[in-house]
């Protein structure tokens, strides 16, 4: 099933995934209007201080693939060229916990990085560590194949084996919030009204 993935906001989601599969909010697109994406995870842990895997991971990933890195926050791991060539790669973006350097270049090319931020020091490249296992991105466990959705509300990572699910749940929640304003408020006072009735509230 060819699913579109970005048919609908990360808000959606929240009716398909627990808490723990949305990513920190300090993990942000790192321009504006920010980027819109979705696709496989491509993962990459990279040891402290170092860069290397995520070097390697870009002419390994899949087009269509989004890297995910698990890495620390004190140098930056890649950098415009690794993006272009990334880009140039079909990939559809980067979805880092730690930072990136050369934004306005990320910004100018429009390739979707979410990160924590920017850093102009570089990182090094001298430890070799395996590609597509589970990594820890934004407090969320990712693994090789999960679905991410990335854009301006937050980044939500569907597990492999809950995509359809997931997906029809959203989708289901975007048609019922797409109603005409007025019928909304009319449900939506309703059913905070019994709330508060059924929990003993008098104004």
């Amino acid at each position: 099933m060819d699913l579109d993935f970005n048919s609908v906001s990360t808000c959606e989601y929240a009716d398909a995934l627990s808490r723990d599969q949305f990513m920190d909010y300090k993990i942000h697109c790192l321009y504006q209007p920010a980027g819109k994406i979705s696709g496989p995870a491509f993962t990459v842990k990279c040891a402290p201080g170092d860069h290397l895997m995520l070097h390697a991971a870009i002419y390994r990933a899949s087009p269509g693939d989004i890297i995910v890195v698990e890495a620390d926050d004190q140098f930056a791991v890649a950098g415009g060229n690794v993006c272009a060539i990334a880009k140039e790669r079909g990939i559809k973006g980067f979805v880092i916990d730690g930072v990136v350097r050369d934004i306005g270049e990320i910004r100018e090319m429009q390739f979707p990085v979410f990160a924590l931020g920017g850093m102009p020091k570089s990182a090094g490249k001298k430890v070799v560590s395996p590609l597509n296992q589970p990594v820890t991105c934004g407090g969320v466990t990712v693994n090789p194949g999960d679905i991410i959705v990335a854009d301006e509300e937050g980044i939500a990572c569907i597990p492999k084996d809950k995509v359809e699910e997931a997906y029809a749940v959203a989708k289901d929640r975007a048609i019922k919030d797409s109603v005409p304003l007025s019928e909304w408020r009319d449900k939506h006072s309703t059913n905070v009204e019994n709330i508060l009735e059924k929990l003993g509230y008098k104004d």
